[in-house]
């Protein structure tokens, strides 16, 4: 998922294709493919069916954009692990005396959450992050609606790219993968967190929270949101 500032507030699917085709800035990145690969890249163009990816090594490749899961940037800033959050800090599963939060949105994020056994405000907190309740926003690197989805992932769990601008399928589509995300890290909500943002393959690849900077800020925030006590994140440049 991306946590970038989404690009666009667009009142028509028109506008969001037309913004949606923009290129990176020249920063590394990473770009996760489906199946876990992943390439370094220091420029990229997301159009809606194909993405554009000039590598770091040199020369370009041309694929489907649902063959990209998510884009990071490759910035390592604290190679330590993140201190792991007491049990009890917060609960990301489902209690029968939740309601609905006071946010946008607020009856479908509570009923997508109960379908799947989630609390709702791990979900209302993680749009709020993701997009500020735009149902439009669309990021620069391809992901879309209000949980920011990117195309491949939304198909991973039932929903087609079509439907992302809609609330209510956006909503679907990343509660599906947040509790997917719990099955395989537990009640665990730096590991969830990260692994919405930076793909569950980072997470497994350095036993944690990645030391990516727009990570740990990712998860920070999120937790800070919901109340969550400081976990010790290192956020600023290594060495500073």
């Amino acid at each position: 998922m991306s946590a970038s500032t989404p690009l666009l507030r667009s009142a028509g699917p028109l506008l969001a294709a037309i913004a949606i085709f923009a290129t990176a800035p020249a920063a590394a990145e990473i770009v996760v493919l489906r199946g876990g690969e992943t390439v370094k890249v220091v420029a990229y163009e997301v159009g809606e069916e194909r993405a554009r990816l000039e590598l770091r090594g040199g020369g370009v490749l041309t694929l489907p954009v649902l063959r990209i899961e998510r884009i990071v940037e490759d910035e390592i800033v604290d190679p330590d692990p993140v201190p792991a959050l007491a049990v009890a800090a917060f609960d990301l599963g489902w209690q029968d005396g939740h309601g609905p939060p006071p946010t946008p949105y607020g009856e479908l994020v509570h009923a997508a959450a109960q379908r799947h056994r989630l609390n709702p405000a791990l979900v209302a907190a993680v749009i709020r992050a993701e997009s500020a309740f735009d149902s439009r926003a669309v990021s620069r690197k391809g992901a879309r609606g209000l949980m920011q989805l990117m195309p491949a992932t939304a198909e991973r769990f039932g929903v087609p790219v079509a439907d992302l601008f809609t609330p209510e399928r956006n909503i679907e589509a990343g509660t599906r993968y947040l509790r997917w995300l719990v099955d395989r890290f537990g009640d665990d909500p730096q590991r969830v967190l990260a692994a919405y943002n930076a793909g569950e393959g980072a997470v497994e690849r350095y036993g944690g929270v990645p030391p990516y900077r727009e990570t740990r800020g990712y998860v920070s925030k999120i937790l800070a949101a919901l109340g969550v006590p400081e976990t010790g994140m290192q956020i600023a440049a290594a060495g500073g």
